[in-house]
């Protein structure tokens, strides 16, 4: 088996190579005074030197394999890793009977790229996968679950959060990938401002730990790999009881603590010898700062609060040990296609754990770009090579982790000869790409909830000490900050944080994101249009954020303006979000035929797109072809029963149709799902005082005269108060 030699033929042909290689990194600017012989070092591929590889120094091959990863596990806080407060013993139990890992890493530190590397073997410049926001992993790149699936075993993962859904690319090679991550519950919690932008998609542990050990169950005869993840560590902590109240003053080790019971059905097989013949494989896919350097959780540092990891193997044959070579996630891969008996793959820049040779390399490279992404700072790159450690960043930093395993002292300058050695071997394709890929709006809602997005960022030629993240700590904190209000429901004071935010830092992309969606949620429509602006003139103003400003243009009734954005974005065919604004522009400027053209295509590429019936639905309506508007709503609503809109669109096209009952219907469902929607809330005021439900009318009016705001209600503010007075009030 060698299904990677036939997509390596020629590496300078391969993609990710090609797209990763770029002019000499920022490393040289950085790390210009480390360069005493002047000129650019030329730096050394070393990291991807191919090691020798063997199937397990002699392993009885395992007909089986498990992956498990916890998302947000440090490698500290665990029983057999010395932890006395956290209560662990399933994986306790593992690890005492598997070999430990103690210095084990991973090479970036969020959930996608991290697992990109886990289950390709490849570094994140490698692979291609940078951050959670605007990266699939691509079709060309081979999987572990690919190479398995080819080799006739039966495969399967279960994970638990939205970033490792199956459209990033994680799917490819498993006959099943569930990923249902309880999106009806996201809905239902997504109804004020807050948390619509900080509410969590995810599932328990222990429900994907069921379906997993029942679909393992299920296929006891064939020879199997499966994957399970498990989310429940990652903020804000939560854990269920009993651990809720055991661990009531130290939340995280609570969620650790119930990720190891809700482990205990599936791994309890295995240590109680239920079970042999199958390789387990646990690790995490990067830690969690709880406030170690100013950090609060993760993605902004690579310390080792969030670099290093828990690695275990556990199965028959592997000797039961602490091992305190080197080990990372890149290794993962060919670790277990050795104890499964399947050829090596050339090439990788990992080797198997199981061989037991003293050449075992001991640099690994790492990266962390949530802030450049983000933020638009400095971007972080840094090499491992045994206990030394070099972050490259305007402000550089060196640790010797084994005298300094906190890494309070930074030897950088005293020790200027061993960065340099350091940095030569950082690979030169490591340098940040020039683009990211794009994603939904509804992706985007999802990851930012989880506090990840890509915004657009001004890449600069050089970044100094006043771009460093250790500089602008604290701005990461004022977004937090800005998170926490959101969440309480306290959008008055977030969005004026975010303002305060961009006022000392207007280039913060993601930023202008959040305040803009909190004042659309909060009906300040002209105010979140000032923002998108703003982005623009900053030029931070990714095709997300100009989506949403075309959208808020037209519904502030600019929508010659929102034309004028939106139709080089809807140029693009896979942006479907751009082309069915673009067609409710037009379907305000009276341009209808245009609109329902575009609207039709969308429909003839997919026809499952709610949104687009909702939006055919509206057009009908402005047409008077109520009858159209009528189906064209229920068939969206028969793909997505919480698009609110279209509630709405169905109460105006029953009402037109001589039902007004059934229209109220329609309203009440639209404000279940959104209490302080304010064109329903007026459909439903003066509907419900033409039907002489005064209470209702009066009910229905005040909130909507509460709520609404600026130029654009003004006149409908004026009908609604005049119809108030009428009523009594």
């Amino acid at each position: 088996m060698n299904h990677w030699a036939a997509v390596r033929r020629d590496s300078d042909r391969i993609r990710w190579l090609a797209t990763a290689r770029l002019q000499r990194s920022a490393v040289a600017a950085q790390l210009g005074c480390l360069l005493l012989l002047g000129g650019l070092v030329k730096v050394a591929a070393a990291a991807a030197a191919v090691p020798d590889q063997s199937r397990g120094g002699g392993l009885v091959p395992h007909r089986n394999a498990i992956l498990i990863t916890i998302d947000t596990l440090r490698a500290d806080t665990l029983g057999f890793a010395g932890d006395a407060k956290v209560e662990t013993p399933t994986l306790d139990r593992l690890a005492s009977t598997g070999r430990v890992f103690a210095k084990a890493h991973a090479h970036a530190v969020t959930t996608l790229p991290s697992h990109a590397s886990i289950l390709t073997g490849l570094y994140p410049f490698q692979h291609g996968v940078r951050h959670n926001g605007g990266f699939v992993l691509a079709d060309d790149i081979p999987t572990l679950s690919s190479m398995l699936q080819a080799e006739g075993f039966a495969t399967a993962a279960f994970v638990a959060a939205f970033p490792l859904d199956s459209r990033f690319g994680l799917a490819r090679g498993f006959d099943v990938y569930d990923d249902e991550v309880g999106d009806q519950e996201l809905n239902a919690q997504q109804q004020d401002a807050g948390s619509a932008l900080f509410s969590y998609s995810e599932r328990r542990g222990d429900d994907v730990v069921e379906r997993a050990l029942s679909w393992w169950l299920a296929n006891r005869d064939q020879r199997k790999f499966l994957w399970v993840h498990l989310f429940d560590p990652h903020a804000p902590y939560a854990p269920p009881e009993p651990f809720r109240s055991r661990f009531a003053t130290d939340p995280y080790r609570g969620e650790v603590s119930a990720v190891d019971a809700f482990l205990t059905p599936l791994l309890g097989r295995f240590v109680e010898g239920e079970e042999s013949s199958t390789v387990i494989a646990f690790t995490s896919d990067h830690g969690e700062s709880l406030g170690e350097h100013g950090e609060a959780t993760h993605g902004l540092f690579a310390y080792e609060s969030t670099l290093a990891v828990p690695m275990v193997l556990w199965g028959d044959g592997i000797e039961p040990a602490r091992d305190d070579r080197s080990a990372r996630h890149i290794d993962l891969m060919p670790t277990l296609l050795a104890a499964l008996g399947e050829e090596p793959i050339p090439d990788l820049p990992g080797r198997s754990l199981l061989d037991p040779a003293s050449g075992h390399p001991k640099e690994s490279f790492f990266e962390a770009l949530s802030a450049h992404l983000d933020y638009g700072w400095a971007p972080m790159r840094g090499v491992l090579e045994g206990d030394r450690k070099l972050i490259v960043l305007p402000i550089p930093e060196l640790y010797e982790l084994g005298e300094d395993p906190g890494e309070q002292h930074n030897l950088f300058v005293r020790e200027r000869g061993t960065a340099q050695a350091l940095v030569r071997l950082i690979p030169e394709e490591s340098s940040w790409p020039p683009a990211m890929g794009e994603i939904s709006e509804d992706d985007a809602e999802r990851l930012r909830s989880l506090g990840y997005l890509g915004a657009k960022t001004v890449k600069k030629q050089r970044y100094t000490a006043a771009d460093d993240p250790k500089t602008l700590v604290a701005l990461d904190h004022k977004v937090g900050r800005l998170a926490d209000l959101a969440t309480r429901g306290e959008a008055r004071q977030a969005i004026k944080l975010g303002e305060e935010i961009l006022k000392e830092r207007p280039s913060m992309g993601v930023v202008y994101i959040y305040l803009s969606t909190l004042l659309i949620q909060t009906g300040e429509l002209e105010r979140a249009v000032e923002v998108m602006t703003q982005a623009r003139q900053e030029g931070v103003a990714g095709r997300e954020l100009l989506r949403q400003l075309g959208l808020t243009l037209v519904n502030t009734g600019r929508a010659q303006e929102a034309k004028e954005i939106l139709t080089p974005l809807a140029e693009k065919a896979s942006d479907l979000e751009a082309r069915n604004h673009l067609a409710l522009a037009l379907t305000y400027l009276g341009l209808y035929d245009q609109a329902d053209s575009i609207l039709r295509s969308l429909l003839a590429a997919d026809p499952k797109l709610a949104r687009t019936y909702e939006n055919l639905s509206f057009l009908a309506i402005t047409r008077q072809r109520y009858r159209e508007a009528r189906v064209h709503a229920e068939k969206a609503l028969g793909i997505d029963q919480d698009l609110v809109g279209s509630w709405n669109n169905l109460g105006i096209a029953l009402y037109n149709l001589d039902s007004s009952t059934a229209a109220i219907d329609a309203w009440k469902q639209a404000l279940q799902r959104a209490p302080d929607n304010l064109d329903v809330l007026l459909n439903m005021g003066l509907v419900e005082a033409q039907l002489e439900n005064e209470e209702h009318a009066r009910q229905a009016l005040a909130r909507f005269l509460e709520l609404a705001s600026g130029p654009g209600y003004a006149s409908k503010r004026q009908q609604a108060s005049e119809l108030l007075q009428q009523l009594g009030d």
